[in-house]
């Protein structure tokens, strides 16, 4: 399987941002075993009045936000043949704020690179149908993310970086 990408960077800073082989990397990894057929998205790299904009409007939470995933929404008034050709490949939309996944690497003791594929990750499985409001939910999309990003050569991004006060 095959994802493409179409790529957009509205940030003036490109340092540190994955290229776009490792984003559909990360992409197909992510899909593998649930999407069996070429596929594209999205993903938008924004500033952080752009991805505050977003999260207020769509999500209504006024601050900018790590990641926002927006899947494909096909038209009810497409012919079907049309509506399955558009389905059939694209998934949606990903924006992420460079500067809130930079920050919160740094807060979380990661690596760029590390906060990146996870953000990636994270924000595919909500374009294919995952979501983490239940708890169960967020059992079985956490264990998709740590078994995706182990396969990437990524360590869990849910591990506790601090020692356990009881048990150093």
């Amino acid at each position: 399987m095959m994802f493409l990408i179409d790529y957009q960077i509205e940030v003036a800073d490109i340092a540190g941002l994955p290229d776009e082989n490792a984003i559909a990397r990360y992409a197909e990894v992510a899909a593998r075993g649930i999407r069996d057929r070429e596929s594209s998205m999205t993903v938008r790299i924004v500033d952080e009045a752009e991805s505050q904009d977003l999260n207020c409007t769509y999500r209504h939470v006024d601050r900018p936000t790590n990641v926002l995933s927006f899947p494909a929404e096909i038209p009810e008034d497409l012919p079907p043949e049309l509506a399955e050709e558009l389905m059939g490949s694209f998934i949606g939309d990903l924006v992420i704020c460079k500067s809130v996944v930079e920050r919160e690497a740094r807060e979380q003791h990661k690596t760029a690179a590390e906060h990146w594929a996870h953000m990636i990750v994270h924000g595919t499985l909500h374009l294919l149908g995952f979501d983490h409001i239940t708890d169960e939910e967020a059992e079985i999309m956490e264990s998709r993310e740590i078994a995706v990003l182990k396969e990437l050569g990524f360590p869990d991004p849910y591990q506790d970086d601090e020692p356990d006060s009881e048990n150093p």
